[in-house]
């Protein structure tokens, strides 16, 4: 796989780094801290060493004192290892922990703390465009997503299929988190139609034949491997009626489309714009994360059917942004947005659309998406992109 330089700047304190598999943390960590000391608990060695004795650790720290920096990959496989590296932060020996999962929900589930307080919290997402520089091309990243395992790969289509079949069997199946895998399975495939789009759960349990405390139960599943993400209404100020309900979107845009049945009925078109909205949430999402300012996403609905995809606010300003998988504007693609900026005047308010050029329709700035994408970056906020 080809390294490129991500925009997570390492603490000079221990930390966690989180992030759904293939999105480049083992890499990173062995890049960016070349001297480290590194344990793979991937490896069925290290695995069975550390689940037997933990205390290995200390008597090969004891063995090289020079190594200062200690990476543990996968740390939730051996989460007992926990309080023992807890004690040696507590020793102030200057030692900084390296300590990258999947998920978080091994460790909460064994009953041990993530070291209360005395470690940072990251999360690796997939590729930001302006990471990948001249190795960002547009159509690619629409239809194979941004995850670097896949993005990389010589055979993306195969990539991404045995990628999401490694979830179902190691993260899911693996960890006993999930029993009726069958059930999950049509779990799935049903919630892929929920993608960039407001969450009905109970719909969802009728598509797949469950009960719905039990696919809320397969929600939190994946959340908490970090597979999905919702965002809410943005209801500050609100002088309109509004939905309630979040929106819901997977983490990477190209792991929707593996997940997304195809039929006859299916329009393409449909199954684009979902894939488009979800490549610009997953790279706003990251861009906010990365930029660590206090901002948050939202989407924007009212009763009678206004909406704007995404409102970003905060710490950088007031942004509505919507989107059109299309390569024309017209006026009736600008209503939401019009309504919004009347509501709330400081508002800027952009349309990102699949044609080549910049317009100004009115106070809306209508800029191509590649562009758009392409210019996020964790330096600058959006308004150096307006």
């Amino acid at each position: 796989m080809i390294f490129v330089q991500r925009f997570i700047l390492p603490p000079p304190t221990s930390f966690f780094l989180f992030g759904p598999r293939g999105t480049g943390k083992s890499l990173w960590v062995k890049n960016t801290f070349v001297n480290a000391l590194y344990i793979d608990l991937l490896d069925p060695e290290y695995f069975r060493v550390y689940t037997a004795y933990p205390e290995r650790l200390k008597e090969l720290l004891n063995a090289q004192p020079q190594k200062k920096d200690i990476i543990i990959d996968e740390i939730q496989k051996v989460p007992y290892l926990l309080p023992l590296v807890h004690s040696l932060i507590e020793e102030k020996k200057g030692y900084r922990f390296i300590l990258t999962g999947s998920s978080s929900r091994k460790l909460k589930r064994s009953g041990v703390d993530l070291l209360a307080g005395r470690a940072l919290h990251y999360t690796m997402h997939p590729f930001l465009p302006s990471e990948l520089g001249e190795h960002f091309i547009f159509e690619k990243a629409l239809q194979y997503g941004l995850v670097p395992l896949v993005y990389f790969s010589d055979s993306p289509e195969q990539t991404l299929a045995a990628y999401v079949s490694l979830y179902l069997k190691e993260e899911i199946q693996a960890e006993a988190l999930i029993r009726n895998i069958p059930a999950f399975t049509r779990f799935l495939e049903a919630l892929s139609f929920s993608h960039a789009s407001v969450l009905n759960v109970s719909q969802v349990a009728r598509e797949c034949m469950v009960e719905r405390k039990t696919v809320e139960g397969y929600l939190k599943v994946l959340e908490d491997l970090l597979l999905c993400f919702t965002i809410g209404v943005f209801s500050k100020r609100a002088k309109r009626k509004l939905i309630s309900h979040s929106k819901f979107y997977f983490f990477d845009t190209g792991v929707f489309r593996h997940l997304r049945p195809k039929g006859p009925l299916d329009r393409l078109s449909e199954i684009d714009g979902q894939s488009l909205e979800g490549l610009v949430a997953q790279t706003l999402r990251t861009w906010m994360h990365y930029r660590n300012k206090n901002n948050t996403l939202y989407y924007w609905r009212t009763i009678n059917g206004l909406e704007v995809d995404f409102i970003v606010y905060g710490e950088d300003g007031l942004y509505a942004i919507e989107v059109k998988n299309a390569r024309s504007i017209y006026p009736v693609d600008l209503k939401g947005l019009e309504a919004f900026k009347k509501d709330y005047p400081e508002a800027q308010c952009i349309l990102v659309y699949r044609g080549n050029e910049r317009l100004q329709k009115g106070d809306v700035v209508c800029i191509p998406v590649e562009e758009f994408l392409y210019k996020l970056h964790p330096d600058r906020p959006i308004m150096n992109i307006l």
